[in-house]
């Protein structure tokens, strides 16, 4: 690995600190708690999420809203894959990596070279029998960086690990049965020496879990289930709830009818956040199987929750369920995003959480009781959240039911947002959220459980929401529960935000404009057309020649564009779980890609010597 890039534009101090660590890697590699000050280091961007709070929010000021109007493109690169780029790249030290959709292709390129030429590529093989296996198209959410390791996942469930300088295999393990429903669409996590990951699959009654294996030889440390007994959960003696809810022993097991946890969903396809301090990690689970509540009475626990787990054992040391026996497929993947927030007159160590079921959360993340929840986006089918027991206050007539279409259920399946991550600015104090404005019909049907066959149980119609535009890009006040200012878009805002400490907030949108607007008020700033959709998420970062550097990938697909992605007929508006009625005109503003943007102030990259 290149590591000239990280004597740029420094202090004396934090030079010293980095040229200290660039010795450690020379003679032994970086230990795994360097992976916390990599992350202080706004030059690279070396953790999906930016730093482990996932706040993709960069130090780095050279673009503001008097010099972006130079900002032009610096260089291009084709990933050859034309399905959903959902992901992020990681730049460590002077070089970019990058991992494509199926078949999961990882690219080193150099920075500091004109043009960024390809160091190495890692292509591996994988059966294509496993692409009608992955519910909602083919996506990747990138690559994980630690100890001079890439680790990523393949959709056919194995996690890999590469030498960062080689690109050679150190090791492959394999999570899950492609055959069994089980896919890995996720970007992993990396905690001291555990790689952690999640599974997908949930609309194929796959058991939810998250696995963490040791990042040197990929052997299994632990496996939380995400459904079950205590044991197989991982719930013990040091776990705590305030809520009557979610106390008891086996919950896992006693909230749900007969074995229907055996195929419960909670996949574990999200984001995940960890705190140092505490010593916790956090990720959602998914929605329970099948999407036919009528089949499976009760609680339904731990789908649909926020969990808090010690990464060393696995143990859960809380857990919260935001939508308990989930009717509307209102998965809890999406990320929790790390700040200290001001709140009734205390300062409380929260998480951030904006779900599909419309709610924004802030939660107390040392004990997991709930301190704000208030809707974001337009939501019907609950008036709030009760404080006090953590449940949701539901209208009866939005529930659905087997046999019965109910009809005007705001948010959608999707969500008020899904898994496109907010970006926290604490220059700003606020979250930029990239939003969905969406309605549904929905009425559940008897479904049966086959392995590797879907397992759903209900037709859903989706389709925009009030006003007519099918998205918006928010401003949004997480100490008083407020929105700040809103930018509508016609379609969905299905890709990433990311904050500077320019006061410029990046996104994309699915007919395929790059935008940059004013942290403060939203003013639209600067915008690029790029070829194909955005669903992936903007990331920035200084090259080897002092400039800063905003990059995104282009290539529409992920469920909301999976009708373009996956050539998809829209003849029939429930097809694609719903997706057609609601995004089935989209070939009409975009087309299939699979590119790299990158942009910089003066569009030219000057290579260091």
């Amino acid at each position: 690995m290149d590591t000239r890039g990280w004597i740029r534009s420094m202090t004396a101090t934090a030079c010293a600190g980095v040229v200290a660590g660039f010795f450690a890697f020379a003679q032994s590699g970086f230990a795994a708690e360097d992976l916390i000050a990599l992350q202080k280091d706004h030059d690279q961007w070396v953790h999906p999420g930016q730093n482990y709070a996932a706040h993709r929010y960069s130090e780095l000021d050279q673009i503001t809203a008097a010099t972006i109007k130079d900002l032009k493109v610096a260089w291009t690169f084709s990933t050859g894959v034309l399905r959903g780029h959902e992901g992020t790249p990681l730049v460590v030290g002077n070089t970019m990596y990058l991992v494509t959709p199926f078949p999961n292709i990882v690219y080193a390129l150099d920075l500091t070279l004109p043009g960024a030429p390809v160091k190495w590529k890692y292509e591996p093989k994988q059966d294509e029998g496993v692409i009608p296996i992955a519910c909602c198209d083919v996506v990747n959410r990138g690559a994980a960086y630690s100890n001079g390791k890439i680790f990523f996942n393949q959709l056919d469930t194995y996690t890999v690990a590469l030498d960062a300088a080689t690109g050679k295999e150190l090791w492959k393990v394999q999570q899950g049965d492609f055959k069994q429903g089980q896919t890995i669409t996720s970007a992993p996590l990396v905690i001291k020496d555990k790689v952690i990951t999640g599974i997908s699959g949930g609309e194929f009654g796959v058991r939810g879990f998250v696995t963490a294996n040791d990042v040197n030889t990929g052997k299994q440390i632990w496996r939380a289930y995400s459904t079950g007994p205590d044991s197989e959960v991982l719930i013990g003696k040091d776990f705590s709830s305030p809520y009557a809810s979610h106390q008891g022993k086996d919950l896992g097991v006693s909230t749900w009818k007969g074995d229907e946890w055996k195929r419960g969903g909670g996949t574990t396809w999200g984001w995940y956040s960890y705190d140092p301090e505490l010593n916790l990690f956090y990720y959602g689970t998914g929605n329970p199987g099948a999407w036919n509540a009528d089949q499976r009475p009760g609680d339904n626990k731990w789908s649909m929750s926020l969990f808090a787990r010690n990464p060393d054992t696995g143990e859960a040391k809380w857990a919260y369920q935001m939508t308990p026996h989930d009717a509307w497929d209102y998965d809890g993947i999406n990320e929790s995003v790390l700040v200290d927030l001001p709140i009734g007159g205390t300062t409380h160590k929260a998480l951030v959480h904006f779900d599909r079921n419309g709610f924004a959360y802030a939660v107390d993340r040392t004990n997991g009781k709930v301190l704000l929840a208030k809707p974001f986006s337009y939501v019907n089918w609950a008036e709030d959240v009760n404080l006090e027991t953590g449940v949701p206050i539901e209208k009866a007539d939005k529930r659905t039911k087997q046999g019965t279409n109910v009809k005007d259920i705001c948010p959608a399946a999707m969500g008020g947002k899904d898994q496109q991550p907010a970006s926290y600015s604490p220059r700003t104090k606020l979250f930029y959220v990239p939003t969905n404005n969406l309605c549904m019909e929905y009425e559940g049907t008897e479904v049966n459980y086959m392995a590797g066959v879907p397992y759903v149980g209900a037709v859903v119609k989706q389709y925009p929401g009030p006003g007519g535009t099918r998205g918006e890009f928010m401003a949004w006040d997480p100490a008083t529960g407020t929105k700040k200012w809103g930018i509508k878009e016609k379609w969905s805002a299905w890709g990433g935000a990311l904050s500077t400490a320019g006061d410029v907030v990046f996104y994309g949108t699915m007919d395929g404009w790059f935008k940059a607007v004013d942290a403060q008020g939203g003013k639209e700033l600067w915008k690029f057309k790029v070829g194909s959709g955005i669903i992936g998420s903007p990331m920035t970062y200084r090259g080897p020649d002092g400039k800063q550097y905003v990059a995104i990938l282009s290539g529409i697909g992920g469920w909301s564009g999976v009708v373009v992605a996956g050539d998809l007929s829209t003849e029939d508006p429930t097809a694609a779980l719903g997706a057609i009625g609601a995004f089935g005109d989209l070939g009409k503003d975009t087309t299939k890609g699979g590119m790299l943007y990158v942009f910089a102030l003066d569009g030219t990259q000057v290579a260091r010597k």
